[in-house]
């Protein structure tokens, strides 16, 4: 009889033990000093890496410095201010509309729940996450980008495909106390080994427990398709 497949629950287990080991020091990358910027930050970082909002919020940070700033600014000027930001005409509309809604209803300041917040204009349910996460040290979910969304799939930790449902599927998995930082974790394996197309197996701290190691296979087994060249 062969060796039985570890359950999820034992798999997320070993996988968050190892790289906690790999990246001890795993923790959000965006820069901000206030939960106006990280909000701002977060908001801006929507399909767009960290380190090109760092560059353009070490400006804007100095330029906005409260929701009415950003509630009565020009959107066109706003949007010319993050203009390197992906999809910068809509994101600028999202800041003015936000930062309005936090002057008229939440007496200036960010809110403090997932409801609220992600009422707000172009704040969904991951971007809330973060926001109550190292906003307001309150952590109701996990926070599934892109890594997080590719990792967990590839490691078999889950099946789903869909952001939501994947943090649905994951809360029962993964050990309350690991909610925040299995995102930190995958996303600096994400970032460093497990890439999207040429993750090095070969230097992957969990290829030996892996289902998708492309040392041992052709597909993805927790895609069931091949991996991308």
């Amino acid at each position: 009889m062969g060796t039985p497949l570890p359950s999820r629950e034992e798999q997320a287990e070993e996988v968050i033990e190892r790289l906690w080991e790999e990246y001890p020091d795993a923790t959000i990358s965006l820069n901000f000093s206030n939960r106006l910027e990280l909000l701002v930050a977060v908001m801006l970082s929507a399909q767009c890496t960290d380190e090109r909002v760092n560059e353009v919020t070490a400006e804007l940070f100095e330029k906005y410095q409260t929701p009415e700033d950003y509630a009565e600014a020009d959107v066109d000027e706003l949007a010319e201010d993050i203009y390197s930001i992906t999809y910068h005409n809509s994101k600028a509309d999202y800041l003015k509309s936000s930062a309005q809604t936090i002057v008229e209803d939440h007496g200036g300041e960010v809110p403090d729940t997932m409801d609220e917040l992600t009422e707000l204009k172009g704040v969904g349910r991951k971007t809330a996450n973060v926001i109550l996460q190292h906003g307001h040290d309150l952590v109701e979910g996990i926070v599934v980008d892109t890594h997080v969304q590719r990792l967990s799939r590839r490691l078999g930790i889950t099946e789903e495909e869909r952001p939501d449902a994947i943090e649905q599927d994951l809360l029962p998995t993964v050990p309350e106390e690991e909610w925040q930082w299995y995102t930190h974790l995958l996303i600096s394996h994400g970032r460093e080994i497990c890439t999207a197309r040429n993750p090095e197996c070969d230097a992957c701290v969990v290829e030996d427990i892996c289902p998708s190691s492309k040392l041992d296979h052709d597909v993805d087994l927790a895609s069931g398709e091949p991996w991308e060249a």
